[in-house]
């Protein structure tokens, strides 16, 4: 797919200038303490993990797109976004137990030499430095006074709203909230990502007003889709598609989108099956294929699948209209058809 050979492409670039910062970064910390050191290279590991940069190369290509070059002062923007997604990793990783991330150890479990609690507390402060960090990257590179300050303010508001879209998910675990408080929710969360990426990107590049706003709403409305895409994942996808057992939101009584239409329509019964589920530490394959049935029998697969379509489908239209150059364009539309067509794999 030319989205993910993009991606490919444009990632080594952002993973070589991050791989540069961090081998200054350890090296300088070395004369504070050896342990901070150990810290930033903990770091580093992290954050090279193989992914597909997506966060980071939304910023590179909306740059692009209104560029039509590539320079030192975006990619150092970059090191700033992959550091930000980061930030919201470690910590999304702590909250939710998660035991590992990309293959590798989640950041929290990585201090086994010490103990767990020591693991968890040093997360809370490392998320805290590196979001600092990525500020700072962005702070010291090449553009304009003003346009370091439009990019600051984007990223601040940006982990803003994804904090407060965190709190809501952890109180959705205890609550019964209906659609239109997921959407309040999913606002902050991938849209919001997805808002501050492509954002800034696109005002680094000096894109006209009209396209700006354009790009906000695209944005949201590929965050909505992704994150319902997402969600599915998590509860149909199988162990070899996901890399990890499936279920694991719906052990810990999370509400996505499917599961809030499911409440709405399910039978007494089918809903105390769920509720039994939800209070387990441990899902068996015979109770995720139990949820999934009504989860199918009560169309509400059937109506988050159409609900992303429909976000995806206003993203492409908005993308459309923008000045961004074609290829760019082209590389968000075959994302976006990705999110779309991958929709069906889970069924």
């Amino acid at each position: 797919m030319e989205w993910e050979k993009l991606l490919d492409h444009y990632g080594l670039l952002i993973e070589g200038k991050l791989e540069s910062y961090f081998s200054n970064l350890t090296q300088n910390a070395k004369d504070y303490h050896p342990f901070i050191s150990e810290l930033y290279d903990n770091i580093r590991e992290y954050s090279l993990r193989k992914g597909k940069r997506l966060a980071s190369c939304s910023t590179l290509l909306s740059y692009k797109g209104y560029t039509g070059k590539i320079d030192e002062n975006i990619l150092d923007v970059c090191v700033g976004i992959e550091l930000y997604r980061h930030c919201i990793l470690v910590h999304d990783d702590l909250v939710d137990k998660d035991k590992f991330r990309r293959g590798g150890k989640s950041f929290h479990n990585l201090f086994t030499d010490y103990d767990r609690r020591f693991g968890e507390r040093i997360t809370i402060f490392a998320g805290d430095l590196i979001f600092a960090l990525a500020l700072q990257c962005i702070s010291r590179s090449g553009f304009s006074i003003d346009k370091i300050d439009k990019a600051l303010s984007l990223l601040i508001e940006g982990y803003c709203e994804v904090n407060e879209s965190q709190i809501l998910d952890l109180l959705f675990e205890y609550a019964h909230p209906n659609a239109a408080e997921w959407s309040k929710m999913a606002y902050k969360r991938a849209a919001s990502l997805f808002r501050a990426t492509i954002l800034i990107g696109a005002i680094l590049g000096n894109a006209p007003e009209r396209d700006v706003e354009l790009l906000r709403d695209a944005a949201t409305n590929i965050g909505y889709s992704f994150d319902i895409q997402d969600d599915i994942i998590d509860t149909f996808a199988t162990k070899e598609q996901y890399g990890k057992k499936p279920g694991g939101d719906l052990v810990l009584g999370k509400k996505p989108l499917h599961i809030i239409l499911l409440h709405e329509r399910a039978s007494k019964d089918e809903l105390k099956l769920l509720n039994n589920v939800m209070r387990k530490r441990y899902i068996t394959n015979t109770e995720i294929e139990s949820i999934r049935q009504v989860i199918r029998r009560t169309e509400a697969l059937k109506s988050a699948k159409e609900e992303s379509k429909r976000f995806a489908e206003f993203a492409k239209n908005l993308i459309s209209k923008t000045s961004m150059s074609d290829e760019i364009k082209d590389f968000f539309s075959s994302f976006i058809n990705y999110i779309e067509e991958s929709l069906d794999w889970y069924k």
